[in-house]
């Protein structure tokens, strides 16, 4: 972790000779939160409303009510739990809103820059699957990638120290040498317990709101300040 106030420094370097692994998060950190927070937060209330003939405030209270009660849980990002929970086709939902997927500023200049430095990109995400292959398919991602690893492929998110552990399994890399790059506070908490060396904040994980000091780490507002 950084030290008391370090979080607060504009950190305009990374010792790019010392990382052979980047992993990268999705949602927030690579794309926009922009989307996530709009379906869940906007969209689906206002379907939800419409089939059950409520208003839009309580079905968003609703909803933000069930997602509270799956929070830290592998179901909270599980799209099939959903799907059946709320009896609506969730992937469908999203295609009708796709448009608003739009990949952060600086993020494929950052990604080609670490390419032609022949450095190691995993995509480390919670995300579920089909919502993975969505936000390929909109953001044109995959291919800057050497693997993406889901969460729900070990039946554990990455808040668990079992998911790093079983990481390890699939991907050898060595924490010295690897940069991790999150907007969670918890997921970065649990990467730096599994001792991760350099450990990276995204505090404006969202376009639409004002950018938030992740406390104990050095934070970035975008990739612009790391490049290779």
């Amino acid at each position: 972790m950084a030290h008391p106030g370090e979080e607060n420094k504009l950190y305009s370097y990374v010792d790019w000779n010392q990382v052979d692994t980047i992993f990268l998060d999705l949602d927030g950190t690579l794309l926009d939160l922009n989307f996530d927070l709009h379906f869940w937060l906007k969209y689906l209330p206002k379907v939800y409303s419409s089939r059950h003939n409520i208003s839009f405030e309580d079905s968003k209270n609703i909803i933000i009510s069930m997602l509270d009660s799956q929070a830290g849980k592998l179901t909270w990002y599980c799209l099939d739990y959903w799907e059946k929970r709320l009896d609506f086709d969730i992937m469908k939902l999203k295609g009708d809103i796709a448009h608003l997927i739009q990949v952060h500023n600086h993020v494929l200049n950052f990604l080609n820059a670490a390419r032609i430095q022949k450095k190691r990109i995993y995509l480390i995400t919670n995300a579920h699957r089909k919502g993975i292959a969505l936000k390929m398919k909109m953001s044109k991602l995959e291919s800057y990638f050497d693997e993406i690893i889901s969460s729900h492929d070990f039946g554990v998110v990455k808040q668990e120290q079992q998911f790093w552990e079983q990481l390890t399994s699939v991907i050898e890399f060595d924490n010295e040498r690897t940069i991790f790059f999150d907007d969670s506070l918890d997921v970065l908490e649990s990467a730096s317990k599994f001792k991760i060396k350099n450990i990276i904040a995204i505090n404006k994980p969202s376009s639409m709101l004002d950018k938030k000091i992740v406390p104990g780490f050095i934070n970035i507002e975008s990739f612009l300040e790391v490049m290779p």
